[in-house]
């Protein structure tokens, strides 16, 4: 779950870039820990803990910004703020497939936001106060 401050600074970015014509989750700030705790574990949707609402809200509103192009511009909005990131390491696990495997139809263009929100969800981890 997003703390306190994190959320005070994530969410007027993500008020000034979300659509208006969609009404928000009640729990607005439950769903997006939700995507960025996915993001932030590579699960799988159905994964989600309980305690951050239901998987398919999540999954729903991650597609739809994803399409809109939401997360590019909370991440824009994130790395104007002056948040870097120190050191990231990305997820370099390999996934063996069959010779015939490539060529086959892709699923669509999420995946470029997949990769936008893993790094915000770094960019957010980032905005939490180190301990003393």
């Amino acid at each position: 779950m997003l703390s306190d401050a994190q959320w005070g600074e994530l969410e007027p970015l993500i008020e000034a870039c979300r659509p208006k014509a969609k009404t928000p989750p009640k729990e607005l700030r439950r769903t997006i820990s939700a995507i960025l705790w996915r993001h932030q574990n590579g699960a799988k949707w159905r994964a989600i803990p309980e305690e951050l609402g239901p998987w398919w809200q999540a999954a729903q509103i991650f597609i739809r910004w994803a399409r809109a192009g939401v997360w590019e511009r909370v991440l824009e909005r994130v790395q104007e703020r002056g948040v870097a990131l120190g050191m990231a390491f990305l997820d370099g696990s390999n996934v063996r497939a069959h010779q015939k495997a490539a060529g086959a139809a892709k699923r669509g263009d999420l995946r470029p936001s997949e990769m936008i929100v893993k790094r915000l969800a770094a960019l957010v981890a980032a905005m939490a106060p180190r301990p003393a």
